[in-house]
């Protein structure tokens, strides 16, 4: 009874990742494109002291900047959103298919592989180098300097 259970509770978590409600208030919950894309009026055009347009002309300048601005992302998302999101999931699905297929295959087969190599080379090291080097310890070791201030 607990494994039917488990199993049915392990077949809706896997249904729900792909049915899940999305947040249509907050669409960037992880603040993807926060400083990115976020370019107001003021971002890109401003005017200095002295240098001031008719009141009529920056209001109106404000607004067709703005509305433009709004419509043409929304046509932009309208036509282009749904073929961009099919290919972006197929790239993202390309990309983890050759990870789990055949980048940490590779990876685990390479570790694999090199550990025998690493044990001769360690063997090697400690054979031939550990002596020597034990030997120049032992002749440096009686080596001792001393500092005088000659005037």
């Amino acid at each position: 009874m607990a494994e039917e259970h488990s199993e049915l509770e392990e077949r809706i978590i896997i249904k729900d990742q792909h049915t899940k409600e999305i947040d249509l208030v907050n669409r960037d919950p992880k603040h993807i494109n926060e400083d990115v894309v976020k370019v107001d009026f003021e971002d890109v055009i401003a005017e200095p002291v002295g240098t001031y347009s008719f009141d009529g002309v920056w209001k109106g300048s404000y607004t067709t900047f703005t509305v433009s601005k709004y419509w043409c992302y929304r046509l932009l998302s309208a036509v282009l959103g749904i073929p961009l999101a099919v290919l972006w999931g197929f790239i993202f699905a390309l990309i983890s298919f050759c990870h789990i297929w055949a980048v940490v295959p590779c990876i685990k087969s390479y570790l694999i592989e090199i550990q025998c190599v690493s044990r001769i080379y360690s063997l090697c090291i400690h054979t031939f180098c550990d002596p020597l080097f034990e030997a120049l310890s032992r002749v440096c070791s009686n080596v001792r300097v001393a500092l005088r201030k000659e005037t």
